[in-house]
């Protein structure tokens, strides 16, 4: 799970390649403002496989589902990390989960970043 305080490559930015509806919203007023957010990520430690999780979630699939079957770390129920607040997570991390609107496991609004734990593909459950 990516923490605060852990080794991370702080040089790596977001990518901002979320392929979700809405995209052009995730600049809007919305995703402004929110002091917490219920996260989910899949990580994976390996490019490739980064990959085919995207192109399953691209085909359809449900993100929980895809995180089930992918993610490569504890968070495994679903990529189901919780609620964070502004610094719980590594900051590359953290820059591109908090920029996302909230989405539906079934219809997820998700993007990529890398940190040194790996490749993420972050959506967002909920914000307050």
């Amino acid at each position: 799970m990516p923490a605060k305080g852990k080794a991370a490559d702080k040089g790596a930015a977001a990518k901002g390649k979320g392929k979700g509806k809405g995209d052009e919203e995730e600049k809007g007023a919305k995703v402004k403002g929110a002091q917490q957010i219920n996260v989910r990520h899949i990580l994976c430690e390996k490019h490739t496989k980064k990959e085919e999780a995207l192109a399953k979630l691209k085909a359809g699939a449900k993100f929980d589902e895809v995180a089930r079957e992918f993610s490569e770390d504890k968070a495994r129920a679903g990529g189901a990390l919780g609620w964070k607040k502004r610094g719980d997570l590594d900051p590359t991390f953290e820059e591109a989960a908090f920029a996302l609107e909230a989405s539906t496991t079934a219809n997820p609004k998700y993007v990529e970043a890398k940190t040194g734990f790996g490749y993420h593909i972050i959506m967002v459950d909920g914000r307050k």
